[in-house]
């Protein structure tokens, strides 16, 4: 009986957190879109009620941003007569975060159902070892927008199979690492300019005058610095060949799998651009609106003409009520750090003010030289990148103070993300691969990809100062 009453209230709790999600992205969407303030408001308060109620069942490490936000939040209140206003501007960008989190986690819904993800994956896992990296990196980039941190779980899975098919233990070893880093590194070259990653929707929503459509084009060659870097590394410092006899997989397929994949991931680039040039309304705004209809739709032609409709609403419902709520942790974490670096940000100016502390003494392309390093370097002590922007992007001078433009401050800070996606031992990608290689996340961040995460700072450093003197 107390099983069954307990799993219950377990429903009921999923139930209501779906719920909320709900409410936060339709109140969130509306006030993107212009609505009346009374919907910030709402969102806002479904925000505060849907941590309150997600840190009575989350780990204790979740708990304790809880606590810590709480306490600035009472720091606030009681030291600041604009305290009330700071709390709801923190919570409006927890808000923002829950609104954007579960609207990217439909496109990873639907796509988990998709045969044709499942045969893209396995084609590009299985490649000869000549294009292997290549097409994992690719790969990496394709799935990325699609599925998020989900495309390390699926492609890295199918590689760590692919991998143990090779007979030789140091072979397999080294196939295993390159394999794993090559889909990782794919991933983090998208962060810099992906309009569906939290970097670009963080770091515009914090950089005065910034938007997608000005530091997209940077913020791709970025991308392209980051993805090349590590196939060039990749190719010069391979392993020495080891003796013995070595299993060479097979591919199942063709290029032609990747077709369908590059054809939804540009209709839906396309699909942001296009309304944000014709609305004038925020690209994630726009997101936010965009990738659930997009996913609504792919289920329903997976449906295969078998009552699409219905298959939709089932779906749609089993994904608030069931799958959402599975992410509590992340939900958690994702959403005060954007609490707590956003109010702490606001607790710290006036006090950056007074001491006559500021950045307005040095040069332009400085500043943007060290927003490449801040993010890593943070990294290595716990700090989420949502939480390092949130925090230190609102400290920073207008970008027409330093004599830089928008569009290089965006490039500036994403290129740091990625960095610190590669490279620290606290990102969900660290981890993934760690977990997936049979090392530490530390082992990964360090060991694996220090080298690289060095080579790629020198190279966007010199790219965002020449951003910032040209």
């Amino acid at each position: 009986m107390s099983a069954s009453s307990d799993q219950n209230k377990s429903i009921v709790i999923d139930t209501v957190v779906g719920a909320l999600l709900f409410g936060i992205t339709v109140f969130v969407i509306v006030d993107e879109w212009g609505g009346p303030p009374l919907f910030s408001q709402l969102s806002i308060i479904c925000s505060f009620a849907l941590i309150m109620l997600l840190s009575t069942s989350v780990a204790w490490s979740r708990v304790l941003f809880v606590v810590v936000g709480m306490v600035m939040a009472a720091g606030a209140l009681i030291t600041r007569p604009d305290g009330l206003a700071m709390v709801e501007n923190a919570l409006s960008k927890s808000a923002f975060i829950a609104a954007f989190f579960a609207a990217l986690t439909t496109l990873q819904n639907a796509a988990d159902s998709s045969e044709a993800i499942r045969k893209c994956g396995n084609f590009l896992a299985k490649q000869p070892p000549g294009r292997r990296y290549a097409a994992l990196t690719l790969g990496g980039q394709i799935f990325a927008p699609l599925l998020y941190y989900g495309t390390i779980s699926l492609l890295g899975s199918l590689a760590t199979a692919s991998a143990r098919d090779e007979p030789n233990p140091e072979i397999r070893s080294h196939r295993t690492r390159r394999m794993l880093l090559a889909i990782q590194r794919g991933f983090v070259s998208t962060l810099p300019w992906s309009p569906l990653a939290f970097a670009m929707a963080i770091t515009t929503s914090v950089i005065p005058g910034a938007s997608w459509g000005e530091a997209v084009l940077p913020c791709l060659v970025t991308g392209v610095v980051v993805a090349v870097t590590g196939w060039v590394m990749d190719a010069w410092f391979r392993p020495p060949v080891v003796s013995g006899t070595t299993q060479v997989s097979v591919a199942e397929g063709s290029w032609a799998s990747v077709i369908p994949l590059l054809g939804l991931l540009s209709i839906l680039v396309f699909t942001v651009a296009g309304l944000h040039l014709i609305t004038g309304i925020r690209v994630v705004g726009l997101v936010i609106v965009v990738v659930p209809i997009m996913a609504g739709l792919w289920i329903g032609i997976q449906a295969n003409g078998k009552r699409p409709l219905a298959t939709i609403g089932k779906r749609s419902a089993s994904y608030l009520t069931h799958d959402l709520p599975q992410y509590r942790g992340e939900l958690v974490l994702l959403m005060m750090a954007g609490f707590i670096g956003t109010l702490g940000s606001a607790l710290l100016v006036p006090i950056l003010q007074k001491s006559g502390l500021g950045l307005t003494h040095f040069p332009g392309w400085l500043v943007l030289v060290s927003l490449v390093w801040l993010i890593p370097l943070t990294g290595q002590i716990g700090m989420n990148p949502i939480l390092s922007v949130s925090l230190f992007a609102p400290l920073l001078p207008d970008p027409a103070t330093l004599g830089v433009s928008a569009a290089a401050m965006v490039t500036a800070i994403t290129a740091g993300w990625a960095l610190g996606g590669a490279s620290s031992p606290f990102t969900a990608t660290t981890l993934l691969v760690g977990a997936l290689g049979g090392v530490s996340a530390t082992h990964v961040g360090l060991k694996w990809n220090g080298a690289y995460t060095i080579v790629c700072g020198v190279i966007l450093s010199a790219w965002v100062a020449y951003l910032a003197i040209g």
